[in-house]
């Protein structure tokens, strides 16, 4: 779901709530992370702010970019109006256009190949269900302080599986 042009002001607003979300991977598959910075902002203040992270032993930079959007999502306790900021063209891509041909074709490719990551796509396809989610691409590694953060998140999400 996206949000159209609405204000957020009045009693029933909700606050501005953004995600900043990171993979990182040592080798492709190897040891990874996730990280996700969550922002809660009322009049451009913010009010709250969260830090998720955590890693695998052996995964793939997709895939730790893809957890970290859920781990977004779902730590969420209530419907919300969220916009998760991402330095993957693959995540926003993928659940902003490509994934309505995979489930239209029964998850397969448009090549008629299986989804790569096809249980975490549907997982992140359940998570967005209850939430009005805009997806936000910015480049990695370009200075933007959350974006950095969210990078760092995950590189300490990664830290334990290497050896």
């Amino acid at each position: 779901m996206t949000q159209a042009n609405r204000p957020n002001t009045g009693p029933d607003a909700m606050p501005d709530l953004f995600a900043y979300t990171d993979g990182a991977c040592s080798g492709n598959p190897g040891p990874g992370g996730w990280g996700c910075l969550l922002i809660a902002r009322e009049g451009g203040t913010v009010v709250k702010q969260k830090d998720l992270s955590g890693g695998a032993k052996l995964t793939t930079n997709n895939q730790m970019e893809l957890l970290a959007a859920i781990s977004a999502l779902e730590s969420l306790t209530k419907p919300s109006r969220i916009t998760i900021v991402t330095d993957s063209v693959y995540v926003k891509d993928g659940i902003t256009s490509w994934i309505h041909g995979w489930k239209k074709r029964g998850w397969k490719t448009a090549a008629n190949k299986p989804v790569k990551n096809e249980e975490l796509w549907k997982r992140l396809d359940a998570a967005t269900a209850s939430h009005e989610v805009m997806w936000r691409w910015v480049k990695g590694h370009a200075g933007h302080p959350e974006n950095e953060r969210a990078d760092e998140l995950a590189r300490a999400g990664m830290a334990p599986f290497k050896t």
